[in-house]
């Protein structure tokens, strides 16, 4: 078996939240190195996927042999502020039911998300943000 390419996994990991979030109610999301100017007392969602550390499954040299790779899927939430957490709370348990613990074909196997945390100083300002983080795990045959 090939080795998946990380765009392809990034890719299924995004198209996966952008389809779950076409669905009423309809959320904009923002990936990676993508311009967006949010609507004011808006809510959206920023998801930033990065791959982070790997280790050797079998030896072998450059065939035969198989890698771990693991990353992190970081998702952003962010509602109006001075409205209380109800609705970002509503949108993490979508996004936390959507990824939580799947085996997603394509990329591998979602760990148990952590959060939605509160962000203490949001970035952009003006919003009320919490963040859910989960790693996933997929592997590398060469």
């Amino acid at each position: 078996m090939a080795a998946i390419p990380l765009n392809t996994i990034r890719s299924t990991i995004e198209g996966r939240l952008a389809t779950e979030l076409a669905i009423a109610p309809v959320l904009p999301v923002v990936f990676h190195n993508q311009p967006y100017v949010p609507t004011p007392n808006s809510s959206w969602v920023q998801c930033l996927v990065s791959f982070g550390a790997n280790e050797y499954l079998t030896l072998g040299g450059t065939t035969g042999s198989s890698n771990s790779i693991i990353g992190i899927i970081a998702i952003n939430i962010y509602t109006p502020k001075g409205v209380g957490p109800g609705a970002n709370l509503t949108i993490g348990r979508r996004i936390r039911n959507l990824f939580n613990r799947q085996i997603v074909s394509g990329v591998g196997y979602i760990g148990p998300p952590i959060g939605p945390e509160v962000v203490t100083s949001p970035a952009p300002e003006g919003y009320f943000q919490t963040q859910l983080r989960m790693t996933f795990e997929t592997f590398e045959d060469l």
